[in-house]
Parts: C-alpha cells; sequence; structure tokens
C-alpha cells in the first residue's frame, strides 16, 4: 500500500490573493484510477462534454471567481439535465467565437446561468468524490507578509506539510510509503527545490526519520496531463480565499464558505504524544514567519 500526495500552489505571485497556500490531496494508489475516471466522467456530466481537451485545465480561478458566481445567481437554480444541455450550448457558441475571432459569442443568459451554476456544482462534485475516495487535504498557509529565511534550505511552509504527511503515514496500517508530486515548477527551481528536500531527509534528524515513510525525492508532473494535480489546485484556491480558522483574520470571499467548509472537511487530525497528553495535530498549518528558529532568536 502507498499513497500520493499531489501538490500545488496558490497566491505565490503576491498579486491579490489574501494568503499564499501551498497544499496537497492525498490519495491512495488503489483509489487514484477509479478517482480519476470519475472526475473525467464528472465533466462530460457537468458540462455536457470534457472541458480539459489538450492542454486546458480545470484551473480554480477560473472556476471560481468571482463573476461566475454572480452569473449563477442571475437566475434560480437550474435542473441538472437542462442545465447540462444549456452549459453544453454556451461552451459550443464560445468555441465558434474563438474560432472566427469574434468578441461576443452571443451566448444568452439563461446559458450564461448555466455554465456558471455547472461549475460551482462541479467543483462542490469533486470535493465529493474527494471525501468518498477517502483523500485526505493537506495546507500550509502562510502571511503574505510572513519574513523569509536568509539560508537556502527547505522552507518552513514544505517542513511542516511534510510533517503533517508523515504523521497521516505513520497511522497507517502496514509499512507502506508516501510519494510526493508536484506541479512542474520552472526547472532552476525544481533542481533548488530537490536540493533542499534532500537536505532536510538526509542531513535533519526529524527528515531522516520521516524518510521511513515520505520518499525523499519528488516527480515533477505538467499539470494540465494530472488530474489530481488539479485537484490540488482546487483546494490551494479555495483555503487562500475562503478557509479561515485560528490567527487567519485576512478578509476571505464569503460565496466560497460552502466549498471551504467540505474542504475542511477533509484534513486530517492526528494525534502526537502519549495517553492522556496526547494533542491532535491537524494537517492544515497556519504560519506567519519562515524563518528558522536560529534566524529568528533575538529578534
Amino acid at each position: 500500500m502507498s499513497f500520493l500526495l499531489f501538490m500545488d500552489e496558490s497566491g505565490q505571485d503576491h498579486k491579490n490573493s489574501p494568503y499564499e497556500v501551498l497544499a496537497g490531496v492525498c490519495i491512495e494508489d488503489r483509489d487514484l484510477w477509479n478517482l480519476i475516471c470519475e472526475v473525467q466522467d464528472a465533466e462530460t456530466a457537468y458540462f455536457g462534454r470534457r472541458i480539459t481537451p489538450g492542454t486546458l485545465e480545470l484551473k480554480a480561478k477560473k472556476l471560481l471567481k468571482r463573476k461566475t458566481f454572480k452569473l449563477a445567481a442571475q437566475l434560480p437554480g437550474l435542473a441538472p439535465a437542462e442545465r447540462t444541455r444549456l452549459t453544453a450550448a454556451c461552451l459550443e457558441k464560445g468555441d465558434r467565437a474563438r474560432g472566427t475571432g469574434v468578441v461576443d459569442s452571443g451566448a444568452t443568459q439563461e446559458e450564461l446561468t448555466a455554465l456558471a451554476q455547472a461549475k460551482i456544482a462541479f467543483v462542490e462534485h469533486l470535493i465529493e468524490l474527494c471525501a468518498r475516495y477517502r483523500a485526505r487535504a493537506f495546507a500550509s498557509i502562510v502571511d503574505p507578509d510572513a519574513p523569509k529565511p536568509a539560508g537556502n534550505f527547505l522552507r518552513k511552509d514544505y517542513a511542516y506539510l511534510f510533517e503533517r504527511y508523515f504523521y497521516f503515514l505513520d497511522e497507517q496500517p502496514g509499512d507502506g510509503v508516501g510519494l510526493v508530486v508536484f506541479d512542474e515548477l520552472e526547472k532552476s527551481q525544481s533542481h533548488i527545490l530537490v536540493d533542499q528536500m534532500g537536505h532536510y531527509f538526509r542531513e535533519t534528524a526529524k527528515g531522516r526519520m520521516r524518510a521511513a515513510r515520505v520518499i525523499p525525492e519528488p516527480f515533477f508532473v505538467h499539470s494540465h496531463l494530472t488530474t489530481a494535480i488539479q485537484l490540488a489546485d482546487i483546494v490551494a484556491y479555495v483555503v487562500s480565499w475562503g478557509v479561515r480558522f485560528g490567527r487567519m483574520e485576512k478578509w476571505r470571499r464569503e460565496e466560497l464558505a460552502v466549498l471551504a467548509a467540505r474542504i475542511l472537511d477533509l484534513r486530517h487530525r492526528a494525534y502526537r504524544g502519549d495517553g492522556d497528553n496526547a494533542q491532535p495535530v491537524w494537517s492544515f498549518a497556519y504560519l506567519d514567519d519562515l524563518r528558522p528558529r536560529e534566524e529568528r532568536v533575538g529578534q
């Protein structure tokens, strides 16, 4: 038995996102293909066709942007079959417009509303699928003003997420291991991350211990070719814009509240310590300082 942790980021461009998020969706190997098939089948069920041909992706910033919720609220909720029919018509008109260079696709208000409602319902269904297949969500949530480390070593948001991943794996029966799968970064960044992870898992005491369950070298994939990375993208986006707990005080988009609550249900709660002293450790961690302890001393 093994698990795969598919990882993506949100808010690292430091533009409008309230928080930077490093997120992962953990899926057991035996469940992965069935989950992928259901996600792809859901595209057809909700949109009347696959919406990810070629290099297109299920990007949360497109599916869940503010305009989507505004358009979805134009009309009462449509019946699923009618919504799918109108959505397919809307997408077809959009394809024809792009092919001829026309700006206005000519889609009706009802068709645009159907497409928006389908996007929201589709994401809700994806989260339900994750729960059905016992997927677990992990996230390191970073204040954009958090002080950054000066040294060239694994950042604390990565270390915290791998720590929670190890706690999850350590509770699983048998001696199964966990793999880490990243959305491909720019090549030099990928090399830096590989080196930093190698140092963490080989040169630190905690890292060496956790390497017993977490394979230290990550795999890099193209997100538009890897369905589960796109699930991680949705988790990262909803966490940044909608999840709030503890000391997270930045504003949030209230229209994402339902999705945020369902994402929180995908967290894993581990217990560390013995007996009555065992303390819960959730798979979501908030960080307002990324520097290691030695850099913070004397501040």
